[in-house]
Parts: C-alpha cells; sequence; structure tokens
C-alpha cells in the first residue's frame, strides 16, 4: 500500500482545527540520557525564538543552561535549569533536566507538573538503557512526550533502523513524523509527513521549503501512509478513509497527532540537530499545535475546577547571598508577592518575592498565574515536592517523590574544628536541595557520613559545600563495622586495688566469658550469692564488661558474648562504683585474648539491576569482589534487562557502583541490605587487622 493519501496541493495549514489548541503558559521538560544535546537543545530554542542574541555553548560555558559553578567545570548537568521564551505569542518554560542518573532527582521532581516533555537522544545503541529509564519515569506518569532523534547529521543508520533499536526502549509505539532527505551520504534536510512538505537544512537559519520528486516522492508516500495507519489504530474514520483510498484532510490528521499524543497512545519522533539549530522551529510548531496545556495538565493531577490557588514546588535553591528559593509551578489561581501559603506538608509561610527564571538570570514579579513557572523567595518551611495553596487549610499533596537509594558513601569532616556547625547547616541546606542526598551520624565511629547516587554527585556535593557554603572538608571512606567474636570460654578473675592515702579503690570480680551464637550480642548474668559483691555495685561491673568489649584484642567491638560475674569480694571503705567498673574492664581486657578472637564482617544481600548484555560483565565484578551469586533472572516488567541477586561484604561494596556502572553505559543500580555477620580469615583478616592497628 503505497498510494498517495496527501492533501490537495496548496493546503499550508501548520496545524488542525483551533479547538484542540492549548492556551496558557506551557511548561516542557527536556530530558534525555547523558551528553545527548539537551542544553544544545535549549540554546537552540532560545536562540531561535529570540530569547538570547546567540546560542552559547557548554564546551565554551556560555550557555543559559548548565550555569552553575559546578555544571561549567564538569561540562555536564547536575542540576535542572529553567528557562522561559515566547514563540508565536505563547510564553514557554524549558526545563533542561540532567541526563546522568546520579542527578536524576531533579528531573523526577520537575516531570509530574509539565505539560510535556521532550526526549532528547541519538542513534547510539550504548545509551539504550538510559533512554528506557526516563521513557519509564515518563510514562508511569503518562506525561505526553515527543522523542527529539537529534545529532542526525552524524547518524550512520537509517532512520527505520534508528527507530526499530529506540523503540525497544519505549512501551509506547513511536510514530515517525519526519523522514531525512540525502545529498549523497549526508542528511541534508527532512520532509514533515503530517504537513507534507520537504525542508533543506541551513544552518542556524529557517530552513527552506522543497519540491519532492522521484525516489524521495516515493519515500514520502510510504512513510506518511505507515504513520496514518499507526493512527488509525485509534480512530475508526481514519482506518475507514484509508481502507478506502481516501485520503484523510490534513486537520483531522493534527488533530489525531495531538489527541493520541495527550492520551499516551504515541510518542511522536522528529529530527534535528541542535548544534545546527536545524529541526527545532519544527519541534516548536510540533509543541504549539499538539502539546497540551496547563488545563489538561491540572486534569491529570487530579485538580481540574479546583477554586484554590495551587503550586507545585519541584526544586529547592539555597543562593549564596540571595537566600532560598523555591521552584515552583503554578497550576490554577494565583500567587502574589508577600502572600502567605500553605503547605501539603502543614507549614506555612509568606513570600517573599516572585521570580521568574532563566538560567541564572532573574526577573521580579508581583505575581504569577496558572501555567507559568516562578521562584518564591525565603519560604523557609517548604520543600520539594510540597503543594502550596493560598487558601487558609492545607492542600493535599499532588506528587510523591522517592529518592533512589544511595550507592555511595563518603565520611565528612570539617577542616577546622570550629566549622562543625556550619557544616552540619550547610549539609542540611544542600539535602534540602537534593533529597537523593543523604546524611547519616554514625555513633560507632562518630562519623559524619554523606551519601549519594554515585562519584560525580558526591564530587559535586563537596564542591557547593566549599564554594558555596564556605565548607572546607576532609573526606575518607566510612569506617566498615568490622566486629570481633570468641571461640573459646575462659573464667578470668578482674582485680584492682589502689592505695593512695585516704581511702583507696578496692574491686574484685570473677567472669565467666564464653561465645554465643551468631547475631545475639552482648548478655550479662548475675550468679552472685551470700553478697560477695553487693547488689549496688552489680551495674557497675556490667558497664565495666561494656567498656572492655567495646575494643577487642583485634582492634574492634566484640559481640556474641555473655559475661557472667559468679563471684568476687569487696572492701566496705575502698570498694566504689568506679573501683568494680574498672575491675571488671580489666578481667576482661585480659580474658579476651585467651578467647581465641575471632574477626566478623558486615555481609549484605545486594540486587544489581542491568542491561542483559552486561550481566556476565556484573557476575565477574562480584566473584572479583568475593561475593556468592545467589541467582538471577529477568527483571519484572523491564524487556531486556536481568536482575542478580548476591551476598557481599559490606568493605566490597564501597565502591561498586563505580566498576558497575561503568559495565552498563552508567544504566547499573542496586540496593542493599544487611544480612548477617560473617567470620573473616586468613589473608584478609590479617590484611585488616594490620590496617587498624596502623590507624590506631
Amino acid at each position: 500500500m503505497g498510494q498517495d493519501l496527501r492533501s490537495p496541493q496548496g493546503v499550508s495549514q501548520e496545524r488542525g482545527s483551533q479547538g484542540t489548541q492549548a492556551s496558557g503558559p506551557r511548561c516542557i521538560a527536556l530530558v534525555g540520557p547523558f551528553q545527548s544535546g539537551k542544553t544544545t537543545l535549549l540554546e537552540a530554542i532560545l536562540a531561535r525564538t529570540g530569547a538570547i542574541p546567540k546560542a552559547g555553548s557548554v564546551d565554551q560555558a556560555t550557555s543559559v543552561g548548565d550555569a552553575s559553578a559546578e555544571a561549567r567545570q564538569h561540562r555536564m548537568g547536575v542540576a535542572l535549569t529553567p528557562a522561559t521564551t515566547c514563540f508565536m505569542d505563547e510564553n514557554y518554560t524549558f526545563i533542561d533536566c540532567p541526563g546522568s542518573i546520579e542527578f536524576a532527582h531533579d528531573m523526577r521532581a520537575a516531570i509530574p507538573a509539565v505539560d510535556a516533555a521532550v526526549v532528547v537522544c541519538e542513534a547510539d545503541e550504548r545509551k539504550l538503557p538510559q533512554l528506557q529509564i526516563i521513557l519509564r519515569e515518563l510514562e508511569d506518569l503518562n506525561i505526553p512526550r515527543f522523542l527529539f532523534l537529534n545529532k542526525i547529521d552524524k547518524a550512520n543508520k537509517g532512520v527505520r533502523e534508528t527507530l526499530a533499536t529506540l523503540q525497544q526502549a519505549s512501551r509506547t509505539p513511536l510514530l515517525l513524523r519526519q523522514i531525512p532527505v540525502w545529498n549523497g551520504d549526508s542528511i541534508s534536510g527532512f520532509v514533515d509527513l503530517a504537513l507534507e512538505r520537504a525542508f533543506v537544512y541551513r544552518e542556524h537559519m529557517a530552513s527552506e521549503v522543497v519540491q519532492l520528486d522521484g525516489g524521495d516522492l516515493d519515500r514520502e508516500k510510504e512513510a506518511r501512509f505507515s504513520m496514518l495507519e499507526k493512527l488509525a489504530d485509534h480512530d475508526d474514520a481514519l482506518m475507514e478513509q484509508l481502507l478506502e483510498d481516501i485520503a484523510p484532510p490534513q486537520d483531522a490528521v493534527f488533530d489525531d497527532l495531538a489527541r493520541e499524543l495527550r492520551e499516551g497512545r504515541i510518542c511522536p519522533v522528529l529530527l534535528g540537530s541542535a548544534a545546527r539549530e536545524n529541526g527545532v522551529m519544527r519541534l516548536m510548531k510540533a509543541l504549539r499545535h499538539e502539546a497540551p496545556g496547563i488545563g489538561e495538565t491540572v486534569k491529570r493531577m487530579g485538580v481540574a475546577g479546583s477554586k484554590e490557588a495551587l503550586a507545585c514546588v519541584f526544586k529547592t535553591v539555597h543562593l549564596q547571598h540571595g537566600g532560598k528559593l523555591s521552584l515552583a509551578r503554578v497550576l490554577t489561581g494565583r500567587f502574589d508577592d508577600g502572600a502567605a501559603v500553605q503547605a501539603s506538608s502543614g507549614e506555612a509561610g509568606k513570600i517573599s518575592g516572585i521570580f521568574a527564571a532563566t538560567g541564572a538570570q532573574e526577573t521580579k514579579r508581583a505575581s504569577a498565574g496558572a501555567g507559568e513557572v516562578v521562584a518564591l523567595g525565603k519560604l523557609e518551611a517548604v520543600r520539594t515536592g510540597d503543594t502550596l495553596t493560598t487558601a487558609r487549610a492545607a492542600p493535599p499533596s499532588l506528587v510523591s517523590i522517592a529518592p533512589s537509594p544511595p550507592v555511595l558513601a563518603m565520611a565528612l569532616a570539617a577542616g577546622d574544628r570550629k566549622d562543625d556547625v556550619k557544616l552540619g547547616q550547610a549539609l542540611s541546606k544542600l539535602n534540602e536541595e537534593d533529597p537523593s542526598l543523604g546524611v547519616v551520624h554514625n555513633p560507632q565511629t562518630h562519623d559524619t557520613v554523606l551519601w549519594g547516587q554515585g562519584e560525580m554527585h558526591l564530587r559535586v556535593a563537596l564542591e557547593r559545600l566549599r564554594d558555596r557554603f564556605g565548607v572546607n572538608v576532609s573526606s575518607h571512606p566510612p569506617a566498615i563495622g568490622y566486629q570481633e567474636a570468641i571461640r573459646k570460654p575462659v573464667s578470668q578473675r578482674g582485680r584492682h586495688k589502689k592505695q593512695s592515702g585516704g581511702h583507696g579503690q578496692f574491686g574484685d570480680v570473677l567472669l565467666e566469658i564464653q561465645p554465643l551464637s551468631r547475631g545475639a550480642g552482648f548478655v550479662f548474668v548475675d550468679r552472685i550469692v551470700g553478697g560477695a559483691v553487693p547488689r549496688n555495685y552489680i551495674g557497675a561491673v556490667e558497664d565495666g564488661v561494656v567498656d572492655g568489649l567495646a575494643r577487642g584484642p583485634l582492634g574492634f567491638p566484640v559481640t556474641d558474648v555473655q559475661v557472667t560475674l559468679t563471684d568476687g569480694s569487696y572492701h566496705s571503705v575502698d570498694s566504689s562504683d568506679q573501683a568494680f567498673r574498672t575491675a571488671a574492664r580489666i578481667g576482661i581486657a585480659e580474658a579476651l585474648p585467651k578467647c581465641q578472637p575471632v574477626l566478623l564482617e558486615p555481609i549484605d544481600v545486594v540486587e544489581i539491576v542491568c542491561p542483559s548484555e552486561a550481566t556476565a560483565k556484573v557476575n565477574a565484578i562480584l566473584s572479583a569482589r568475593r561475593g556468592q551469586i545467589l541467582g538471577f533472572d529477568s527483571r519484572e516488567g523491564w524487556p531486556g534487562w536481568d536482575c542478580v541477586r548476591a551476598t557481599m561484604p559490606e568493605a566490597e561494596i564501597g565502591d561498586l557502583i563505580i566498576e558497575l556502572r561503568s559495565a552498563t553505559a552508567g544504566a547499573g543500580g542496586f540496593t542493599r541490605q544487611f544480612d548477617r555477620m560473617a567470620e573473616v580469615t586468613g589473608r584478609t583478616a590479617d590484611q585488616i587487622i594490620a590496617s587498624r592497628r596502623v590507624a590506631a
């Protein structure tokens, strides 16, 4: 079936009927795998729509997106960036989201309240797993989405072959909206299958309309019919027209494209080169004609018809000198500067400044209405994910943003002890900005441990601590929770006697130390009879035992042991709590080396998710890290992915994510859960003990 189903010649409508046109400011997320060209596309959009005089460059650190010092330094997105522009008298806010999986929380927080997303990708099979992760996030939230196949000028595959490859990452049918026009071995333009026009690219300029003939015309007919067939899957009238060889009206085709996009039935695919600004204006026109507006978004979020002013906070920023800003999308109503607001968390606040943000530039506003994206000043109690209202009662929470489990940690210490409080405050602000960071205090090692999503994630956090919050920190790998146990029971007397004029010190205890089963912890038993140790000193004896077990002969806390107080003696004048506590500690210290101490290390169960082609590499990584593979299976609901379960020593998990990401093109991840303590013997144990003694 390759018949000509095009509309009559001379028809040049840019869209379908005006009834489907969205109204109000629109918000579009730019998402996609790492280094796919999202920020470059944003620059091209801003330049072509007149928001900036010239597109900036990521490499030259002149882009509107990636404007932070950390993004400039690493030449990559590390936080989302909003930018507002006007196209054909309509306002658009684009949210440029980081592509690295380590900074994906920003994308997850932003996309629930956007009208649509543009997924920027390229014809690179290695990035397919990353693309699948991003598309699944959008699919699960039913966010309308376009796919912009970037760097088309560098493609070395046919578009249909590329589309078949990309389809593996999408549960929604990918609908080819354009086909390339070839000039020899290079792509010189494209055909818009809905508009039925051919365009030749002109670098940094509007494309030129050209006539199609010969083989290009045949290719256009075939590709257009294929597009219409997919649309007809959900349009009986269109299916009937195709079966009867009737050319469907062009406005009906555009209406179908808009409707099926909004219903999540298709993901249109457009072509271009952001670096050359090719295909950018056609993308903008597709967004204008087909992407939904705020009206559809509030329906999706369940607040259509709300009489209250509502906004969704998707990002928190602490400026070095400007205080706290809450980036929010206004869903309904209007927010005025100075207005009192209630958050879904139950907290209240007062807006102190409303700003429109484009990159690092802010413009003060008196108010913000439905559809607009603004920064709200100094709402100290408001957090990312909160819903805000100007009504008196707290609104329901409209979004739930669960950060991914952390996979890498580092222990931090302030460079100067007097900065400890300052470090704590800075870490709290960092966690507000990025809830996928976590801060934990280890009571055993007294370390402050910062958890994150990967090596770069933690590196950027340290840079922000230093550059924005003025806190210099030292960092090192967190201490592993090694412990000791014993194999042999021992009976040991502990005696403390000291006379130095006046009242002396005297305490005497007889202790039985015996091993317990693994995981039993510590048990203290009192078997004193006849008052050999007065009752008022028993508690002190237990405290002394605990003191002695805090550091065993190998240098680690001792566990899985029962200590029984069986006998002792006291002095009516010289005995005291402190004397008996010291005696018990001495008894434990002298007994433990005789009990055949053994080293224990924590073992975790890890569950790794990875693309199937990387499973063999993952198994090799686990084996090299003393892992015991429990099994693997296909990942439920994720075609082309596996889930590998294994047990691994905690000491081997420390930097596992770095090697895992390298083996999985940046897409792999894992979760962990403590399983048990296990004995460590041989050379490994000797190395651990030696390292502990050096550190001590």
